[in-house]
């Protein structure tokens, strides 16, 4: 994908996605620069994940547009998996191939998709590993892993992609605190990177601490966006302000 290129990285434009009848995302318009880290917020069933799983796809949308560098997703086929490729996902669930090791699991990706050759894809891999403090577990299967260090390996499988931009959807919701703040440490340190990275999460630590943006999604719409210390000291919609007052004094 072209670096020269001018205008938002991510870029959605009015859009909708239905499940049935419940109106998920209810014209959506958000734009995200290269560099630039925003961190998603708003209660359960607001569709940030759905927001999230849009972006490389993994949810087709009903209206609106979608582009990534100034391209529209592709529907389908070849170009899609080549966008793909360009856009990291981690999950809440780490969703790393149980049968194989930590390193094949990072490996798999450049070597199938981008035909790196084994020697170089595992070269970077245990680059990768050594930036997640987990070269020292390349060689075990996931189940041998706590879930910090799963979710650490999931952030190093889909960084060796070398995308573009990075979806966290949840990325520490199955995780307990000591947990969460290896992961959450491991993102910040991406950030500081200049790393372009959408975060949907209930962390607000971590949204005051790294985001450049904040965006506060509920009933399926983007209520508010700002910058975190005018979001969380600030709030300008009598909905933010309950989010956080029910958030912040838990």
């Amino acid at each position: 994908m072209s670096p020269e290129a001018s205008g938002p990285l991510v870029e959605l434009r009015g859009v909708h996605k239905y499940f049935g009848d419940v109106h998920v995302l209810n014209d959506v318009n958000l734009a995200v620069a290269k560099g630039e880290v925003v961190v998603i917020i708003g209660p359960s069933g607001s569709g940030k994940s759905t927001l999230c799983r849009t972006i490389n796809r993994l949810e087709p949308i009903d209206a609106g547009e979608i582009l990534v560098d100034g391209i529209p997703l592709p529907a389908k086929g070849k170009a899609l998996a080549l966008l793909r490729a360009e856009v990291g996902m981690v999950f809440q669930s780490f969703n790393l191939f149980a049968h194989k090791t930590v390193l094949d699991n990072v490996t798999l990706g450049p070597r199938m998709v981008r035909k790196v050759p084994r020697a170089d894809a595992e070269a970077e891999a245990m680059t990768l590993l050594e930036r997640v403090r987990l070269a020292d577990q390349a060689g075990k299967l996931p189940a041998r892993l706590s879930g910090g260090q799963q979710q650490r390996a999931a952030i190093a499988r889909a960084l060796a992609m070398h995308p573009t931009v990075m979806l966290f959807d949840e990325p520490t919701s199955a995780l307990d605190p000591e947990m969460t703040g290896e992961v959450l440490d491991v993102m910040v340190d991406l950030a500081q990177d200049g790393m372009t990275m959408i975060v949907v999460t209930h962390e607000m630590g971590f949204a005051r601490r790294v985001a450049d943006r904040v965006v506060f999604m509920a009933d399926g719409a983007l209520i508010e966006e700002a910058p975190p210390q005018q979001f969380f000291d600030h709030p300008k919609t009598d909905r933010a302000k309950d989010f956080l007052a029910k958030v912040l004094h838990h």
